[in-house]
């Protein structure tokens, strides 16, 4: 099936065997994994340049809510200019727009900032990394996008014993497993809409353009984090120029990773994707260690054994026969 509006968009054959390329969906998923990952001490550092307690949700919602919206301006702009267009949605977007907006931006970030502030940190870690499972979970059971498959799961078994060992504070014996509804149970709730945002973004990138769906879920879901944090009494109170160019940073990494993840999942099964969201917090762990001080944090061998069961759980899902696999899956849904 061909997408509604392909006149406005449409991915070259070399482009595509770029993306669903073994070394070329490896460096792309790469690329976006090293960004999100630092996104992780951005935040933090963030929250001390706008000067946000870390138990202010509001002003965290208003924060993250700006952000997302730089990035979907951002988005809108250089791909405008890129293609010597307006990246401007028809009527026949704009319920994709809202739907991917609700999970992928707003929902999961929402749900992300309420339970933060009453969930322990590494708990948190290891329940956001279960949004690989889930994502290939629904696609195959819920969405009907692919087949579940041993393989799968093994390698996603791979890749979340990396995330767990990444988080461990020094011992097995030393890491305990917290869950509290309001904690816990909303990040819980916002891995579910990373999940489904993943499998809507296989679908939607059908009949839609994939970075246009981007760029514009951001701006509406960017509208609706802000509304939150201004109706919670949020504020933002930048100290300075570096403020400004962090938050710049921040969206930037929204803008890009976002973008070409999106087309990433739009010529590829989920599942092979979505393993290799298992480095996002193992890139996440170093650059916190790096940029925030924290090498105390940091055993060298739990940190490269967590990495090799990452790249294991990423190399057993696209092992020989799953590339074909995955793209006989995506000629059958379109």
């Amino acid at each position: 099936m061909a997408r509604e509006d392909s006149a406005v968009f449409h991915m070259g054959e070399r482009q595509e065997r770029l993306l669903t390329s073994t070394w070329g969906a490896l460096l792309a998923a790469a690329f976006c994994c090293l960004l999100w990952g630092s996104a992780f001490p951005c935040i933090k550092i963030g929250y001390a340049l706008f000067d946000i307690a870390g138990t202010d949700t509001a002003s965290q919602m208003l924060f993250a809510g700006t952000r997302f919206l730089l990035a979907g301006a951002m988005v809108i702009v250089f791909v405008s200019i890129a293609r010597r267009r307006p990246l401007a949605p028809k009527r026949t977007d704009v319920g994709a727009i809202c739907l991917l907006a609700l999970f992928q931006t707003f929902g999961q970030y929402a749900f992300f900032y309420l339970g933060l502030a009453h969930a322990a940190g590494t708990t948190s870690s290891v329940i956001e990394a279960s949004a690989n499972f889930f994502a290939i979970l629904l696609s195959a059971l819920a969405f009907r996008q692919e087949r579940l498959t041993g393989r799968k799961v093994a390698g996603c078994l791979l890749g979340f014993a990396g995330v767990v060992l990444i988080n461990l504070g020094g011992s097995l014996g030393n890491f305990s497993f917290s869950f509290s509804p309001d904690g816990e149970g909303m990040i819980l709730l916002s891995t579910l809409c990373s999940a489904t945002s993943s499998c809507l973004i296989q679908r939607l990138s059908k009949r839609h353009d994939p970075v246009l769906l981007s760029g514009w879920q951001f701006v509406v879901g960017g509208l609706g984090l802000m509304a939150m944090g201004v109706a919670g009494g949020g504020t933002l109170s930048p100290t300075g120029p570096s403020a400004i160019a962090l938050l710049a940073y921040m969206a930037f990494i929204s803008a890009a990773a976002y973008s070409v993840w999106s087309l990433l999942l739009s010529v590829n099964s989920v599942s092979r994707i979505s393993v290799y969201g298992f480095l996002n917090p193992v890139f996440g762990f170093v650059l916190s260690a790096v940029l925030l001080g924290e090498y105390q944090l940091v055993d060298p061998v739990r940190s490269i054994c967590a990495l090799v069961l990452v790249s294991a759980g990423i190399v057993v899902v696209n092992r020989v026969g799953a590339k074909t696999e995955g793209s006989s899956e995506a000629r059958r849904a379109n």
